[in-house]
C-alpha cells in the first residue's frame, strides 16, 4: 500500500559542525506505487537517503514526510493539497530550504517556492551541491561546475522580468538587440564550452598517463560501489593509505591510487572512485566520464557493497546499471562482469564473516575490523594470475638485464642455473610476453 503522508524523525542529528548557524530543512518524499520487484527501495527507505543527502551538506532536517504521487502535477509535481499541508507544517519552523527528493521543472520549483515562502531544491540539485562542496582536485572542480552549469542553464526560464528587459545593439551593429536572458544563455554557453574543452586536455593528460601505467606495468584494481558503502575504508585497509572516510554519503569524490603488493609479491595499482547512487542526475553522469574512466581502464573491479544495508539488493542493481549503460555505450568491456569480484563489506554489523552464507564469486570482509581482507587479497591474487601466461625461457648467463627485467615485470615461478643457461618459467602479462620477445 502507498504510504500516508507522515514525519520521520533521522536516525542521527543532522547538524552541521563547521557552520554556527546551519540552515534548517524539511525533505519531502514524494512516492509512486513501485511496481513490485524485490530490488525496489521502500519509500521509508528513500526517505532516509534523502535526509543523508541533505545531512552530508550540513542542513538540519527539522521536518519531513512522504507524500503519495497519484498524478504528476504540471505546475507543482504534488496535488494543491498536498501543497497546502507542507505549508501549514512548515509554519514556525524558520525552514530555509526544502529539499524535494524528485526531478523538478524549473515551473514547479518556482510555484512551490511561492507556495512555500522558502527556497526549494530538487534531488538534482541536492547533489550538485554535495558534489560541489567534496570536489578537491582541479579536475573534479571543473566537472561539478560543468554539471552545475548545464543545470542552470535548464533553470533559464522567464520567471523573473528582468529576464524579459531587451538590450540595445552593439554601436554600429544595429538591430534589436537580445533579452537577459538569451545574455545570460549566451555566457553559460560559453563558459560551458571553453570547460568542456579544459576538461579535455586533463582527460588527456589522464589518458598518458595510463599509457605510462601500463608501461610499467602494474595491474589496476577499480574500486565501485554505492556510495557509503565503504570503499574507501576498504580502499585504507588494503593500501596503508589515509584516504578521508568519514559516514556519510559522497566522502569521495576525486579518485585517489595507491601501489600495493600483494601476497604473491605481484605489484598492483588499487584505485578508489566516487560512488553511485540511485538516479544519479545526468547532468552528471556525462561530467563525471572521465572519472568512470579508471573502472573501464581497470584490469580487475572490486564491487564493494554495503551487506548489512537493508537496500542492499538495490544497490547493487543501481551499481550493475550504471556498469552496463557504460559497457552498452561503449565506454567499458561489455565482459566486464568476467573481471569482477564482488565485495560484501561491514560483515562485522552482521556478526563477522563467519556468520555469511557462502556465495560464489563473492568475498564477505570487513573493513573495519580487517576480517575477510587476507582471503579478498588471495582472491585478487588469483584473478590477476589467471589472466596472466606461463612462457619458458632460456637466458645466457650473460644476459643479467633481460633476467631482472622479467624480475621486474613478472612473477618467476621456477629457476634452473646452469653453467651454460639460466632457465626460468615466468608468469607474465600477454604485453610484457609479447614486448620481452620482440626484444629479444
Amino acid at each position: 500500500m502507498i504510504p500516508e503522508p507522515r514525519t520521520l524523525r533521522p536516525k542521527l542529528p543532522l547538524v552541521a559542525s563547521n557552520a554556527s548557524s546551519p540552515t534548517r530543512a524539511a525533505v519531502i518524499l514524494p512516492w509512486e506505487r513501485p511496481n513490485h520487484h524485490p530490488q525496489h527501495r521502500t519509500a521509508d527507505a528513500r526517505l532516509t537517503e534523502a535526509i543523508n543527502l541533505a545531512a552530508a551538506i550540513g542542513l538540519v532536517v527539522v521536518h519531513s514526510a512522504i507524500l503519495p504521487l497519484r498524478v504528476r502535477r504540471p505546475a507543482t509535481l504534488l496535488g494543491p493539497g498536498q501543497v497546502e499541508l507542507i505549508a501549514r507544517a512548515l509554519a514556525g519552523l524558520n525552514v530555509g530550504v526544502v529539499v524535494v527528493n524528485a526531478p523538478l521543472t524549473p515551473v514547479q520549483q518556482r510555484n512551490l517556492e511561492r507556495a512555500w515562502n522558502t527556497k526549494v531544491i530538487d534531488r538534482t540539485g541536492l547533489i550538485l551541491e554535495i558534489f560541489g562542496e567534496r570536489a578537491a582536485t582541479h579536475e573534479g572542480a571543473l566537472q561539478v561546475e560543468l554539471a552545475h552549469l548545464e543545470y542552470q542553464r535548464s533553470r533559464l526560464v522567464r520567471s523573473w522580468t528582468h529576464l524579459e528587459r531587451q538590450r540595445g545593439g552593439f554601436g554600429f551593429l544595429g538591430g534589436p538587440g537580445e533579452t537577459q536572458i538569451e545574455t545570460d544563455r549566451r555566457l553559460l554557453g560559453e563558459r560551458i564550452a571553453r570547460i568542456r574543452r579544459e576538461l579535455e586536455d586533463v582527460r588527456r593528460t589522464r589518458s598518458l598517463h595510463r599509457i605510462a601505467r601500463r608501461k610499467v606495468p602494474y595491474p589496476i584494481v577499480a574500486l565501485v560501489g554505492y556510495t557509503n558503502a565503504g570503499k574507501s575504508t576498504l580502499f585504507n585497509a588494503l593500501t596503508g593509505a589515509s584516504v578521508f572516510v568519514k559516514e556519510q554519503l559522497f566522502a569521495t569524490l576525486d579518485p585517489t591510487m595507491r601501489g600495493v603488493t600483494l601476497p604473491s609479491g605481484r605489484q598492483v595499482i588499487f584505485s578508489d572512485t566516487v560512488g553511485f547512487i540511485s538516479e544519479l542526475p545526468h547532468e552528471l553522469v556525462a561530467a563525471f566520464r572521465a572519472t568512470l574512466e579508471e573502472v573501464a581502464e581497470a584490469d580487475l573491479i572490486l564491487h564493494v557493497r554495503d551487506v548489512a544495508h537493508p537496500d542492499t539488493a538495490a544497490q547493487r542493481a543501481d551499481v550493475i546499471g550504471v556498469l552496463d549503460s557504460m559497457a552498452r555505450d561503449g565506454t567499458l568491456d561489455p565482459a566486464w562482469r568476467e573481471r569482477t569480484i564482488e565485495v560484501l563489506n561491514k560483515c562485522d554489523l552482521l556478526g563477522g564473516v563467519e556468520h555469511m552464507p557462502s556465495l560464489a564469486e563473492a568475498i564477505p570482509v570487513s573493513a573495519l575490523t580487517g576480517e575477510g581482507l587476507p582471503a579478498l587479497r588471495r582472491a585478487i591474487d588469483e584473478r590477476l594470475a589467471a589472466k596472466m601466461e606461463i612462457a619458458d625461457y632460456a637466458l645466457a648467463p650473460s644476459e643479467g638485464a633481460r633476467l631482472a627485467w622479467l624480475y621486474k615485470h613478472g612473477e618467476v615461478i621456477e629457476r634452473q642455473d646452469a653453467e651454460d643457461a639460466i632457465r626460468v618459467r615466468v608468469r607474465l602479462w600477454p604485453s610484457d610476453r609479447a614486448r620481452f620477445e620482440q626484444a629479444g
